[in-house]
């Protein structure tokens, strides 16, 4: 396939600025120092210098090497090592360190553990629970393959905020994700809003410019309307190397705004949607969100 990309000249509104600030270097220092991982440095996410500056990460729990290897993450794909049982308590620091108000707790996909590491986000929610009551809690997890007690676990331990990702439109899963699963996805989602005692609240998101086309990312919209999915996170893909999945299309920023206008008629409670969005940016800003005026 020829790579549209090397042709495609990246657009000014996707250019940021290296990180070199002193809150920077204070969130990196501090999560170094306790031996913890972040999907802002692991992924490559174009937030990171706007989320360490204020203060804010998404920790990445479970270690940094994934058993899987989507053709569009930067994530390392390997065997992973053993888990590490203190972790909840070792992220439990860190935030304290960091004096945050709410915390996005993300992982690996870790097919390799039967219960895909669900005790440990639970175990890490439980820590931040007793001993940092006041702190928001939102939880990025992986499908577990369709291990529903694996995921009422985490339920059970009362984050905030479920947040399952779809990534992509189901059409590209075969060629993007060949070890997901776009019904399981919609199924997991469809789960975390019956049955809890604590309202907990589902949100996913998703990529664009992947060679999607318009009819694809609508019926995407509409299952996880459907899945009863409240918050929406759509961002634009942008390569990580050469050798991942290559830039079919840099939409402008006012086709985002389109789409994140068709969500909220659609009936999504909070919607970011930019060239520059990932699944945690202003996070935080949408705890006491309703929906949206435009």
């Amino acid at each position: 396939m020829q790579d549209p990309s090397s042709t495609l000249r990246k657009p000014e509104w996707l250019k940021v600025r290296l990180p070199h600030s002193r809150e920077f270097r204070h969130v990196r220092d501090i999560l170094a120092n306790r031996h913890l991982h972040t999907i802002c440095q692991e992924a490559r996410c174009p937030n990171i210098t706007e989320c360490f500056q204020e203060g804010t990460a998404t920790f990445l729990i479970l270690g940094k090497i994934c058993t899987r290897n989507c053709r569009y993450c930067h994530v390392i794909h390997d065997i992973p090592p053993p888990l590490d049982p203190h972790e909840p308590e070792r992220l439990t620091e860190a935030v304290k360190a960091l004096g945050l108000k709410y915390i996005v707790i993300t992982s690996v996909t870790r097919d390799d553990l039967p219960d895909g590491g669900a005790a440990i986000f639970a175990g890490s929610i439980a820590s931040l629970r007793r001993q940092i009551p006041d702190c928001r809690v939102e939880v990025l997890i992986p499908d577990f393959q369709g291990n529903w007690r694996a995921l009422e676990q985490v339920m059970a331990a009362g984050p905030d905020v479920i947040n399952h990702n779809i990534e992509v439109v189901p059409t590209l899963y075969p060629n993007l994700r060949p070890q997901g699963n776009y019904k399981i996805s919609l199924e997991l989602l469809r789960r975390i809003k019956p049955g809890t005692e604590k309202k907990i609240i589902s949100k996913s998101g998703f990529m664009v410019g992947f060679g999607e086309k318009r009819e694809d990312i609508l019926r995407l919209l509409e299952d996880l309307i459907a899945a009863r999915c409240e918050r929406l996170t759509i961002g634009q893909y942008q390569q990580p190397t050469r050798n991942h999945w290559p830039v079919m299309k840099y939409y402008h920023p006012d086709e985002f705004k389109e789409m994140k206008e068709m969500a909220c008629v659609m009936g999504f409670r909070y919607v970011e949607s930019g060239p520059l969005v990932r699944s945690s940016y202003h996070a935080a800003r949408a705890v006491s969100s309703t929906l949206q005026k435009h």
